[in-house]
Order: C-alpha cells, then sequence, then structure tokens
C-alpha cells in the first residue's frame, strides 16, 4: 500500500506541510517495498483555485490509498473520497514519523474536510 504524506522538502526527515493542495512535496511511501518516492506539487503553490483538487489527482495517481499531513479543504477532501484514498491530519513533526503513527493505529481518519476552500 502507498501512503502519501504532505511535505516541506523532499526527504522523509523533512517536515510536515500543513496545507494540503499547496504543500510544497508530497512523498511517497511503499510499505510493500519500504521505498520512498517523491511527488513535486510546485504547479499548485500559486495557483488561484483547484489547487486541492489538482493535488488529489496527483495523489490518486500515484496509487496512493493513504494521504497523512496537512488540513483539507472540502472540494479535495471529496475528491480523494471518491477515490477510496482515507484522509488523516497531523499538526505537525516529521514525515517519517507521520508514516510510523499511521502504521502504529495513532491517528485519526478524518470523515469530512477540515477547513474551508482556499485556506
Amino acid at each position: 500500500m502507498k501512503i502519501a504524506v504532505t511535505a516541506q522538502n523532499a526527504l522523509p526527515e523533512s517536515e510536515i506541510d500543513t496545507r494540503f493542495g499547496r504543500a510544497r512535496f508530497f512523498l511517497v511511501y511503499d510499505d510493500e517495498k519500504q521505498q520512498w518516492s517523491v511527488l513535486d506539487n510546485k504547479q499548485n503553490l500559486q495557483s488561484a483555485q483547484g489547487a486541492g483538487i489538482q493535488s488529489a489527482a496527483t495523489v490518486v495517481n500515484a496509487g496512493c490509498k493513504v494521504l497523512v499531513g496537512g488540513h483539507c479543504g472540502p472540494k479535495a477532501f471529496a475528491a480523494l473520497s471518491c477515490a477510496g484514498v482515507e484522509v488523516y491530519t497531523i499538526n505537525g513533526g516529521t514525515v517519517s514519523d507521520a508514516v510510523q503513527l499511521y502504521k502504529s493505529g495513532k491517528l485519526t481518519k478524518i470523515e469530512s474536510a477540515d477547513v474551508e476552500g482556499h485556506w
């Protein structure tokens, strides 16, 4: 299973990005292969609108089934949910810590968007 995590930099030791749609990177951990990959999200950093939906498409197209990280607006949450991606939020720490917290069952899945759009 692939787990996407919002990240400020392209390393597992980097800090979580508290935004979803405008996160600088998504780090993807493949639990079966125990490998990391990086998805660059710079095209959405300054997007006037649609950043959340475009970021959701990036995560879904990478084959991720779980997203851990920043706040998620209503359109992005709907896109992720429709694609079967479970969403978990975390308010800080590193990307690698976030994956470990998810794997140990210490994160709570959110059932709806936790911020308004254009956050």
